[in-house]
C-alpha cells in the first residue's frame, strides 16, 4: 500500500494536467434563442456553421439556432429570428445570399437575410473582424435555408410613364 505522501506525489501530475486542460477551455458564450430557433431550417444552418470566420475560431454556444466565433465572441449568429419586411437600409448580395446591413451601432453591425425563413441574423464587431469576410464565410450554411424574395433597388424598379 501507499503511503499518503507518495499516494499524493502521484496524483499531483494528474491533478495538474487536468487544470491546465481546464484553463484552456473557453466557457461557453451565453445567448438566447430566437423565435423559430427550433425550426427546421436553423438545425440544417447549425450543423453547417464553420470551424473559424477569417481566423476567429468557433466558441460554443447554450442557446439552439446560434453560433459564436471569437474569444470576445466578436461573432454572434441567430437563426430563427423574424423575416425582415421590404426596408431602405443597404442590402448586398454575397454568394447568392442578400443580406441587409443594419449601421445604427456602428463599428457594430447586423446583417439579417432576406427573402428566407427562418431569417439568419449575424451581429460582429467590425474592429475585429470583416463584415464581408464574416459573410462569405457563413453563406454556405445559410444558404440551406431557400430564398424565396430577393432585394431590389431603385434601378429594380419600373416606374409606370404618365
Amino acid at each position: 500500500m501507499l503511503s499518503r505522501s507518495a499516494h499524493r506525489l502521484l496524483l499531483a501530475p494528474v491533478a495538474a494536467g487536468t487544470l491546465a486542460l481546464l484553463a484552456g477551455c473557453a466557457p461557453e458564450v451565453a445567448m438566447e434563442p430566437a423565435p423559430q430557433a427550433t425550426a427546421v431550417g436553423c438545425a440544417e444552418v447549425s450543423v453547417r456553421l464553420p470551424d473559424s470566420v477569417g481566423d476567429l475560431p468557433r466558441r460554443e454556444t447554450n442557446a439552439q439556432g446560434t453560433g459564436a466565433w471569437g474569444a470576445d465572441a466578436a461573432v454572434l449568429l441567430h437563426c430563427g429570428v423574424d423575416p425582415l419586411a421590404p426596408t431602405t437600409n443597404p442590402c448586398v448580395t454575397i454568394n447568392g445570399v442578400d443580406w441587409v446591413e443594419d449601421d445604427s451601432e456602428a463599428p457594430y453591425y447586423r446583417f439579417t437575410t432576406y427573402g428566407r425563413e427562418p431569417a439568419v441574423e449575424v451581429y460582429l464587431d467590425s474592429a475585429a473582424v470583416s463584415g464581408s469576410t464574416v459573410l462569405v464565410d457563413l453563406g454556405t450554411a445559410v444558404s440551406v435555408i431557400p430564398q424565396t424574395r430577393h432585394c431590389v433597388g431603385v434601378q429594380d424598379l419600373e416606374v409606370p410613364s404618365s
